[in-house]
């Protein structure tokens, strides 16, 4: 039992870190409840086989070389009759395997479609409340529990047919053992004493080989788990790590896109020969329509896809080159889509910069505006903040994201719409923390709202993943083109042109 919990800790300690260094595509082509049934319900699977399965499989070996053994011995004549039903079990067991490992594949897709199902209700249960969507989710899971509930139904009635089968060879030669021993005692060839000692071992051979039904089902649903285990094993990794270090403290934040080309997919390009340059301690925007690649550009800065073509560079170093864990913790993003995990509002805030005092959690709460809503929650910075942080409102997430950023310090900060999703008010109380943590540091920031950046060094303007525009806004507003354009529409001057 200790070797099954240790091989299920270690197998699934494995699983996940190789699942953390696969790419963001990965990830995103995969629901997540899927990868919890792997990580959770298969490896469990497995557990559970060789906790019980493998133990009972281990004494039937013991047992049937030991007692076969004694059998050959005492009465070989009578043996053969005892140990004869053995290779039919063995050939019925291999040849039911071919019937059995597709239907418990197929159940344990079924879990995993269930789970996705699960996982994907649970998060998103205030939407299904707000549309009173309950009904059509409750049948849609009873639907999935039903497909699951039929598909293992099947997968048993399969296993369960073998187990008769078991029990009749079984019979079969106990009964020829008893009738064929007992004609020989009768004979005078066997002694009296030893068919009863017989009679006894062909019970103890035999009989737990009735269990090799439970054991064979228990084995084809770990075997389909492990498979489920391997595949994601197997599944390689593309983005190959670099192995350069560069200390944070050497970080100047010079950061270029040369001659860049990227695609999700083959047939859609989402940038063509990218160049791009933002100067160490300056802050650059980039703006542009829904859709244009600005995001793209900060998930190839971090590494999270490769580049088809071109390089990036931080200090004139290709980040290829750069151990992963070097580069991203150079730099901080603050993204549009805040996560906060189920702690503390201190736990949340030393996210990336684990062993943080406590000092130093309110000093970075300060400067991101946050504290004075901090002191008002219940527990202040003990506070329990939810999953994903949904006892907060958007702007209190929002906050305690960029004193995330502000407390982990990096050298490039990258701002991904950091602001789109507040109000006024918010948005003025976050503006005024960014002013203070942009202060001399290289700084990316994308954002719909333009009056947020009309500040920064150079704004890049980008349509269909191609930069089209730049300058300073007061550059781009007098050349009349699509910035202008964008800048008269956000403050109601259209109808002024």
């Amino acid at each position: 039992r200790n070797l099954a919990q240790a091989i299920q800790r270690d197998l699934r300690v494995d699983a996940y870190t190789h699942l953390q260094d696969l790419e963001l595509a990965y990830f995103e082509e995969r629901s997540t409840g899927r990868l919890m049934a792997v990580l959770n319900d298969d490896i469990n699977q497995l557990e559970r086989f060789l906790d019980v399965g493998a133990n009972e499989v281990l004494q039937v070996i013991t047992t049937v070389i030991l007692i076969g053994g004694a059998f050959w011995v005492m009465a070989p004549a009578v043996a053969w009759m005892a140990i004869l039903p053995m290779p039919f079990i063995i050939w019925g067991a291999i040849a039911f395997q071919r019937f059995l490992a597709p239907r418990y594949a197929e159940v344990r897709e079924r879990v995993s479609v269930l789970n996705s199902r699960l996982a994907n209700n649970l998060s998103g249960i205030l939407t299904i409340k707000s549309f009173a969507a309950e009904s059509f989710e409750i049948d849609r899971v009873r639907e999935e529990s039903e497909a699951y509930r039929l598909s293992n139904r099947r997968a048993i009635a399969f296993s369960a047919a073998f187990i008769p089968l078991i029990r009749i060879l079984i019979l079969f030669g106990f009964t020829a053992t008893l009738l064929y021993g007992g004609l020989l005692a009768v004979e005078g060839q066997l002694a009296v004493g030893t068919y009863s000692v017989l009679v006894f071992l062909t019970q103890r051979l035999l009989w737990p080989l009735t269990r090799l039904g439970e054991t064979l089902d228990q084995y084809q649903r770990a075997v389909a788990s492990t498979h489920r285990v391997m595949e994601l094993l197997d599944t390689p990794i593309t983005l190959q790590p670099g192995q350069r270090r560069l200390p944070v403290s050497n970080v100047r934040g010079d950061i270029r896109f040369e001659d860049v080309t990227f695609s999700y997919h083959p047939q859609a390009p989402i940038t063509q020969h990218l160049t791009l340059k933002v100067p160490a301690g300056q802050t650059v925007a980039i703006v542009g329509s829904t859709g244009s690649g600005k995001s793209t550009l900060v998930k190839l800065l971090l590494r999270f896809y490769e580049v088809a073509a071109g390089r990036i560079t931080l200090d004139d170093i290709d980040i290829r080159e750069l151990a992963p864990q070097d580069l991203r913790q150079a730099v901080g993003l603050v993204s549009q889509d805040v996560f906060l995990f189920h702690g503390t509002v201190a736990e949340n805030i030393a996210y990336g910069t684990f062993g943080a005092d406590p000092a130093a959690i309110e000093e970075a709460a300060r400067i991101a505006e946050a504290h004075d809503f901090i002191a008002q929650l219940p527990n202040g910075y003990d506070t329990i903040v939810g999953e994903r942080g949904q006892k907060l409102s958007g702007g209190q997430r929002q906050r305690l994201a960029i004193a995330r950023a502000v407390l982990k310090n990096p050298p490039v900060l990258v701002l991904d719409e950091a602001t789109s999703a507040v109000d006024n008010e918010t948005e003025a109380a976050i503006q005024r923390s960014l002013e203070k943590i942009t202060q001399n540091r290289t700084t990316i920031a994308i954002a719909h709202r333009l009056s947020t950046i009309r500040n920064a060094d150079r704004i890049y303007v980008m349509e269909y993943g191609q930069l089209v525009e730049w300058g300073t806004h007061e550059e781009l507003l007098e050349r009349q083109g699509i910035y202008a354009g964008l800048w008269n529409v956000q403050m109601g001057l259209r109808g002024k042109e």
